[in-house]
């Protein structure tokens, strides 16, 4: 398994993660309700992808084995991860866990203090495990979605 920054040619395959992981992965978030699922799904696609990969403002991963896109994840430059998947055929062999490192280390190098997120609820377990907690500052509420706003300290100087 190897985790590296994503390039525009992953934009495809890290689309297919994003939108099968949350079909496949996401159903204690979504209760395949078709509206909200295609309303989560609107702007997973290749051409926000390529866009969110090309933007300076965030920096975006990917995790790969033997040449295929096991997971990606993103972050702004300003410590807020933005997502977090992997593909259902990858679950539970650490990969969300290698791109959740790689995010911090990009935030270790950003000199930032700490790192936010809005957990679903299908990644509120794995975020506690991996030091986040409970973000009061931020309102819980991902899009018409209940999440959970969450914040880790990451040792770096610089404060939001």
């Amino acid at each position: 398994m190897h985790v590296r920054q994503a390039r525009p040619g992953d934009a495809a395959a890290a689309c297919e993660v994003l939108r099968r992981s949350i079909t496949e992965l996401c159903s204690a978030d979504h209760h395949n309700d078709e509206k909200f699922l295609a309303d989560w799904l609107a702007n997973k696609t290749v051409k926000n992808v390529e866009a969110w990969i090309a933007d300076p403002a965030n920096f975006v991963c990917v995790a790969e084995e033997n040449g295929k896109t096991a997971g990606v994840a993103a972050m702004t430059t300003s410590g807020r991860i933005l997502l977090n998947y992997v593909s259902p055929d990858c679950r539970f062999r650490g990969i969300s866990k290698m791109l959740l490192q790689r995010l911090e280390q990009q935030a270790v190098a950003l000199d930032l203090a700490q790192c936010r997120l809005e957990s679903t609820k299908t990644a509120e377990v794995f975020y506690r495990a991996a030091g986040f907690r409970d973000d009061n500052a931020l309102p819980g509420k991902c899009g018409t979605s209940p999440c959970r706003a969450m914040i880790k300290d990451i040792g770096g100087a610089k404060a939001r």
